[in-house]
C-alpha cells in the first residue's frame, strides 16, 4: 500500500468487481485480508464476489451501483468509508464496450460505452479524492489498456474511452503534484485478457468476438494492479504485447494504421456465428455469475511481465534512431499478436 496508509487491513474499493479483471483483483486483495468495497451493477456476480472474498478471510461490502451515475458512485464511497473509516485504495476497473464498425453503431451505444468506461473512471476518481484528500494520502489505480495509446478498428468506443482516461489521469497527476499531495495515481496498461466480456459485450460483428493471442489470464492482470497499488508507478505496462503495441504506436503510427486496416478485423473474431438475441450488458447487467475467466483459457498465459513506462521508454530511447525501424520490425515479426491486439 502507499506510504502513510495503514499496513493492516487497507480499505480498497474496486469498480467492475463482479467479473473479469475486477473479480480477480478482489480475490487478490481478499487474500491479503483487505477490507473491500465491491462496486458493480450485476447483483448475481456481486454477491458471488463478496462470498469469495469473505471465504478468503476478508471483510467485504457489496455496493451495487452504475458507475455512469456519479451520485451512485459517491454514495457507494460514502458507505464504504462510513463502514471502515476511510478509503486507502481505489481501483477504477469498470468498463463496457461495443464490438462494431462505426457505421453499425448508434449514438446511444457510443454514449453509453463512454459514460461507463471513461466517465465511470472520472466518477470513481472524484469519489476517491473526496475521501483521500482530508487525510492527504491514498492510491488510485486506473485499469487501462495498450489501446489507450493505439486505437484499433471495431473498438472505437472503447479505445476513445481509454485514451480519455489517460489524458484525464495525466491532468490529475499534475494537479496533485502541484498541491504537494500524498495521493498517488497510476495507470496499468493491459494486453488482451481472457475475461467474460466476450460473452456479455454488445457486438454487431458477423462472428463472435474474441481476444487476440498472446492473451493473459485475469490473475496476471490482478498482480499488476496490486503492484501499482503498492508501488504507485506513473504507468505500468503489462506483457510484451503491450510494449510492442505502444512502441509501434509512438514510433510508426502511419505504418500501424495500414497494418491494422489489413489485419485487425479477422483477428478479433472467432469462426463461430453470433447467437441470435444474445443478451449483453451495455445498458443493463447480464443475468448470472460469469466469474473472472472467459472461454479462452486454453490460449491464455497465467503470467505476464510488467515494466514501468519510464523503464520502457528508457529502453526505447537507448535505441536512438533505430526505434522507428524496430517498431516496424515488431509489427512484422510480432505479426498477428501486435496488430490485432484486443483489449482486456
Amino acid at each position: 500500500m502507499p506510504k502513510g496508509s495503514r499496513r493492516q487491513a487497507p480499505v480498497v474499493a474496486i469498480t467492475g468487481a463482479s467479473g473479469g479483471v475486477g473479480r480477480a483483483v478482489a480475490r487478490a486483495f481478499a487474500r491479503r485480508g483487505a477490507r473491500l468495497g465491491l462496486i458493480a451493477r450485476g447483483m448475481d456476480g456481486l454477491r458471488a464476489t463478496r462470498a469469495e472474498a469473505v471465504g478468503l478471510g476478508a471483510e467485504a461490502l457489496a455496493l451495487p451501483a452504475d458507475v455512469a451515475d456519479a451520485d451512485a458512485v459517491a454514495a457507494a464511497a460514502d458507505r464504504l468509508a462510513a463502514r471502515f473509516g476511510g478509503v486507502d485504495v481505489w481501483i477504477n476497473n469498470a468498463m463496457t464496450t461495443v464490438f462494431a464498425p462505426l457505421s453499425a453503431m448508434t449514438a446511444a451505444e457510443f454514449r453509453r460505452a463512454t459514460e461507463v468506461t471513461y466517465l465511470g473512471c472520472v466518477h470513481g476518481t472524484l469519489a476517491a479524492l473526496h475521501h483521500m484528500r482530508p487525510r492527504g494520502r491514498g492510491a488510485i489505480v486506473q485499469v487501462g489498456s495498450a489501446l489507450a495509446y493505439r486505437g484499433i478498428p471495431l473498438q472505437a468506443a472503447y479505445c476513445g474511452a481509454k485514451f480519455a482516461i489517460r489524458g484525464f489521469t495525466d491532468s490529475l497527476r499534475c494537479e496533485l503534484l502541484h498541491e504537494g499531495s500524498g495521493i498517488r495515481v497510476s495507470m496499468v496498461q493491459l494486453p488482451a485478457v481472457n475475461t467474460p466480456q466476450f460473452l456479455w459485450c454488445r457486438t454487431h460483428l458477423p462472428r463472435k468476438p474474441r481476444p487476440v493471442p498472446p492473451v493473459c489470464r485475469p490473475e496476471a492482470a490482478a498482480r499488476a494492479v496490486l503492484y501499482a497499488a503498492d508501488h504507485a508507478p506513473r504507468e505500468l505496462w503489462v506483457g510484451r504485447a503491450t510494449l510492442k503495441t505502444i512502441a509501434g504506436a509512438l514510433a510508426a503510427p502511419a505504418f500501424m494504421d495500414r497494418y491494422l486496416a489489413e489485419r485487425a478485423y479477422d483477428g478479433q473474431m472467432t469462426d463461430g456465428a453470433p447467437e441470435p438475441g444474445r443478451p449483453d450488458n451495455l445498458f443493463a447487467p447480464a443475468d448470472g455469475d460469469f466469474g473472472a475467466h472467459g472461454p479462452f483459457d486454453g490460449a491464455a498465459e497465467p503470467s505476464a511481465a510488467i515494466m514501468t513506462a519510464g523503464r520502457a521508454r528508457q529502453a526505447a530511447l537507448a535505441g536512438g534512431l533505430g526505434l522507428a525501424a524496430a517498431a516496424v520490425g515488431l509489427g512484422v515479426v510480432g505479426g498477428r499478436g501486435l496488430a490485432r491486439r484486443s483489449r482486456r
